[in-house]
């Protein structure tokens, strides 16, 4: 079983910048592809990001391409989302998750989620 842990959120002013982390327990990171998702309320997940099990491809939803960046230490069992020039509609709750099929996934273990809170 893999046990995710998100921590890293907060509230930041529109043009800041955070950076997620996901640790991860139970098996070793290096044989699962990772992905970074969000959620608002009354709204379905979306995808955010990913990255294959070597760090070699990495996938961006359009919305935030070019400010949000996916990075992997698979020495520490440790994903990141580096979030920069942030948006109020980058406010969710984000969520990591693990998945052995790729970065397409589908994925099959979730973290509980962190707070993003982006102030105009």
């Amino acid at each position: 079983q893999v046990q995710l842990v998100e921590s890293g959120g907060g509230l930041v002013q529109a043009g800041g910048s955070l950076r997620l982390s996901c640790a991860v327990s139970g098996r070793t990171l290096a044989t699962y592809a990772m992905g970074w998702f969000r959620q608002t309320p009354g709204k379905e997940r979306e995808f955010v990001a990913a990255i294959s099990w070597s760090g070699r491809r990495t996938d961006y939803a359009d919305s935030v391409k070019g400010r949000f960046s996916i990075s992997r230490d698979n020495a520490k069992d440790t994903v990141f989302l580096q979030m920069n020039s942030l948006k109020p509609e980058d406010t969710a709750v984000y969520y990591c998750a693990a998945t052995n099929k790729g970065t397409m996934g589908p994925y099959d273990y979730w973290g509980q989620g962190t707070q993003v809170t982006v102030s105009s």
